[in-house]
């Protein structure tokens, strides 16, 4: 078994979604020794932004790189990916990683009846981290986006750790990140979920 983790604040240390994925890539290990893990911070080694010359394959050297990104996210069968909330959206680092993975005929593709996703089979779980308190609320682009795309491509194993208020007081960091910890063993789940 894979399992793909994904880190996208450009905190480093301070990240409060850096420590959550962590945590849950941790409860996955402690459950399943041997798990084999693929890790890349989206922010210290980022992909370049999707442009028309990334899409006619202009750059061998890019276009041999999206092709690696894309199998590393079709050979894993958990992806775990820290997502902090920046201007009421994701990284655009992340997104630069979605736009190499979302690739017609390989993870959707087009049919009569609509789109369909191909990379089913798979569960994605996100550590979510929000300064402020955006869940249910207008302000929230971040979930309901993922939650799209990921669905857009079959997959429908799809679980939050959330933190929100993190910037809001230290006590509502420690009690949103003790809440978050408390829910990662649901998340994870166990291995007949993802397998």
């Amino acid at each position: 078994m894979k399992l793909l983790h994904l880190d996208s604040s450009a905190l480093g240390a301070n990240s409060v979604s850096r420590e959550l994925s962590a945590a849950i890539v941790a409860q996955w290990q402690a459950r399943h020794p041997g798990l084999e893990v693929e890790y890349r911070d989206l922010d210290s080694n980022p992909l370049p932004h999707l442009t028309g010359a990334s899409l006619a394959k202009a750059d061998p050297a890019e276009a041999e790189e999206s092709a690696r990104v894309l199998e590393q996210f079709l050979s894993a069968t958990i992806v775990v990916i820290g997502v902090p909330m920046y201007n009421f959206g994701i990284p655009s680092t992340l997104k630069a990683w979605i736009d190499r993975i979302a690739v017609a005929g390989r993870t959707f593709r087009y049919t009569a009846n609509g789109p369909e996703g191909l990379a089913g089979g798979r569960k994605v779980i996100i550590a979510s981290a929000r300064g402020g308190v955006h869940s249910n609320s207008p302000s929230d682009f971040q979930e309901p986006y993922l939650r799209q795309v990921f669905a857009f491509l079959g997959i429908d194993d799809l679980q939050f750790v959330r933190a929100e208020g993190v910037s809001l007081s230290p006590q509502h960091r420690t009690e949103a990140l003790a809440a978050a910890r408390a829910a990662i063993p649901a998340a994870v789940g166990t291995v007949s979920q993802a397998a």
